[in-house]
């Protein structure tokens, strides 16, 4: 059996798992990333990628043209709509979450329609440009140790049988909603496992024509004989349509290519032609992990988490966790921080875990109003539907209930304004109260993530977000500068940037106030561009006062 011994060992090269080792390649890391499966995903998943996502990839220094290359239009995917079949009636329609401009005075990436299938390979390829990442395909993880310095673990080519140990410092499982790893730990998933199961038929078909006056990425088949939903990954090409089946009676066997494309052409309404491209099965569920790890094993994305698709948090959550995790683990590895800064790590990530899977499932048990209103919960048939939509009171029910869903396909202010209420910061009075998932409102409050603001540097448009080093932590000041450099030459121990406000880079006196600082006082930013401590003014011993600041975050009262 060959030995390999790496810094860092990366358990699934999906999307979480391999921004997570392009974070810890930029800090110089070097990490082994084994794959079960034989390449980057080739049939739909994901399709929703929100502005913080976006946002993490800019600091990962990903090539973000080539990632919006493959973006889907907002003219095509802006919009979801209710029909009674794909070719049939609308019933009414709802925007997309906010894919234009109106996003940019909060985000310089607004949320867009990627399907996982086109992103994985352009993660693939950026890695491969990466110094010190080894991504292999087709080596499954099998089983881990841990000592007090480090995880030996074994992992197998499946081609060849090959066994190898990998002694690792540290492992990070991003292996899914199934993780081997998570199991092997003990640790238990809290929530309903099985909340409803889906047959997800990929088919290919140019569709133009058909949806041009209706253009939506989701279009949900309201007529309970051909109910389900069609997604839209090319509207000219590619689309994937999901069929609800009980797995407890059938099982993907029972579904051949003709059973399936009857399927699709019964919810479509016509006769068009199409080619099945894949089929698979799934569970949606809702559960959070009791823990994110155990020692020096850490979980990430679907491994400690698995929400409902309605609201599209799965993957967002996921790089979320690896950028939170990411920075924790280098300042530890390089002696800035105590391993106590890990234990934030899931302090932080399972509050945030939590709110998303409750407001996924509550999405998806407000999808139900609709066949309530059109009554056709209780009597499943297309005459029911047709005689509802007749109806004038009923139409008007119908279109209140599409209306309830509003919230779920628009969570700016969850996918912004998550806050870390404790962990890796310095409290300062009660957070702000949660308020709606649609309503997103920018706060420099410790824990909240930094408010973005338009900069001009060098000539070039930035954003505030980009002013944050994941070298290490940020000081942005407002004033007082001389102070505050002499406070930050003074912390020789932790690798502190000091951004000067009206010095180094110009921001609208407003971007200021958003962040409620006076004009002597500063933010203090961690790597993933989280608040870690706010001065509204300049403390009276600011060197001393920061000093502490940086002990109490990283675990180092000293």
């Amino acid at each position: 059996m060959s030995r390999i011994d790496v810094p860092f060992l990366v358990v699934g090269a999906g999307p979480v798992g391999m921004i997570e080792a392009a974070l810890l390649a930029n800090r110089g890391r070097a990490c082994l990333v084994v794959e079960r499966r034989a390449g980057p995903q080739t049939a739909p998943a994901a399709h929703v990628v929100n502005a913080r996502t976006f946002e993490i990839c800019r600091q990962a220094g990903l090539d973000m043209e080539a990632i919006d290359a493959v973006c889907k239009d907002p003219a095509d995917a802006g919009h979801v709509r209710f029909v009674t079949r794909l070719a049939g009636e609308e019933i009414g329609h709802l925007p997309f979450e906010r894919q234009g401009e109106e996003c940019l005075r909060f985000t310089p990436t607004p949320l867009r329609n990627l399907s996982q299938h086109r992103f994985e390979p352009i993660l693939a390829e950026a890695l491969g440009k990466l110094p010190g990442v080894d991504l292999r395909h087709g080596w499954q993880w099998e089983s881990s140790e841990q000592d007090e310095s480090g995880v030996t673990s074994i992992v197998r080519e499946l081609g060849s049988g090959e066994a190898h140990e990998v002694r690792s410092r540290y492992l990070v499982a991003a292996d899914g909603a199934g993780s081997r790893v998570r199991r092997s730990l003990g640790i238990e998933m809290q929530g309903p496992q099985r909340i409803q199961s889906f047959l997800m038929i990929h088919f290919g078909a140019s569709l133009r024509e058909m949806v041009r006056d209706r253009l939506g990425v989701l279009h949900f088949v309201m007529d309970p004989e051909a109910a389900g939903a069609f997604i839209a990954h090319d509207v000219d090409r590619e689309w994937v349509y999901m069929h609800e089946f009980d797995p407890d009676r059938e099982s993907e066997e029972d579904y051949d290519d003709d059973r399936c494309r009857q399927l699709v052409l019964r919810a479509i309404g016509q006769d068009v032609p199409l080619e099945i491209l894949h089929k698979g099965t799934w569970h949606m569920s809702s559960q959070v992990a009791d823990g994110m790890g155990h020692g020096r094993i850490f979980l990430a994305g679907d491994a400690a988490h698995r929400f409902p698709p309605t609201g599209g948090l799965g993957l967002n959550s996921g790089f979320q966790d690896a950028h939170n995790l990411a920075w924790k683990l280098c300042a530890v590895e390089d002696g800035w921080a105590t391993p106590s800064l890990l234990e934030t790590y899931a302090k932080e990530r399972l509050q945030v875990a939590r709110e998303n899977t409750r407001q996924s499932l509550k999405n998806a048990m407000k999808m139900v109003r609709i066949p309530q209103a059109l009554g056709t919960e209780v009597e499943p048939t297309s005459a029911r539907l047709a005689e509802s939509l007749r109806d004038p009171e009923r139409r008007r029910a119908v279109s209140d209930a599409i209306e309830a869903q509003a919230e779920h396909f628009d969570m700016l202010g969850l996918q912004l304004g998550y806050l870390y209420a404790e962990g890796a910061l310095v409290p300062e009075g009660s957070p702000p109260a949660p308020g709606s998932p649609r309503e997103y409102v920018p706060t420099a409050h410790p824990g909240a993530r930094l408010p973005h603001a338009w900069i001009d540097v060098g000539g070039s448009r930035r954003s505030t977000l980009d002013l944050v080093s994941f070298e290490g932590f940020t000081l942005i000041g407002f004033g007082a500068h001389e102070r505050w450099a002499e406070a930050v030459e003074g912390i020789a121990s932790v690798p502190v940037a000091h951004v000067r406000v009206g010095v180094d880079v110009e921001v609208d006196e407003t971007w200021r106030e958003t962040c409620g600082v006076g004009a002597t006082g500063a933010l203090l930013v961690r790597p993933d561009q989280h608040v870690g401590w706010r001065a509204t003014s300049l403390p009276e011993e600011p060197g001393a006062r920061l000093a502490a600041v940086l002990g109490s975050i990283l675990g180092d009262p000293s």
